[in-house]
């Protein structure tokens, strides 16, 4: 079975750093896209970062420069690194898979999703 864990969330302060992980496990075939959304209050799920075929990526306005999508295919694993991390950052962290070769911050065009990890960011 296709699954997507998340990894790597945590509470921490402004100005502050994480690292989150997906490990992908149970795919045929390795997914093309991979992407992160989130979730936060009172808010609608945000495309953050996306990673196609090929290396090529896209990011959110509101993480550009911030935010940095890798994936490390041997391993099989997906990875957001955030810096200068933001209040308004706290949310629910999910990564995303699919099998087309663009990237993409619709949550619609992804069909395996991983269940999230928290980021706080808080004084």
């Amino acid at each position: 079975q296709e699954t997507l864990v998340e990894s790597g969330g945590g509470s921490v302060r402004p100005g502050g750093s994480l690292r989150l992980s997906c490990a992908v496990s149970g795919f045929t075939y390795r997914p093309t896209s991979m992407g992160w959304f989130r979730m936060s209050t009172g808010k609608t799920q945000e495309g953050l970062a996306s990673i196609g075929d090929g290396g090529v990526t896209e990011y959110a306005d509101s993480v550009k420069g911030r935010f940095t999508v890798s994936r490390d295919n041997g391993k099989a694993t997906l990875f957001l690194e955030m810096i200068n991390l933001k209040p308004e950052d706290t949310g629910t962290y999910y990564c995303a898979a699919a099998f087309f070769t663009f990237a993409s911050l619709r949550p619609g065009h992804y069909k395996y999703w991983g269940q999230g990890t928290q980021v706080t960011v808080s004084l």
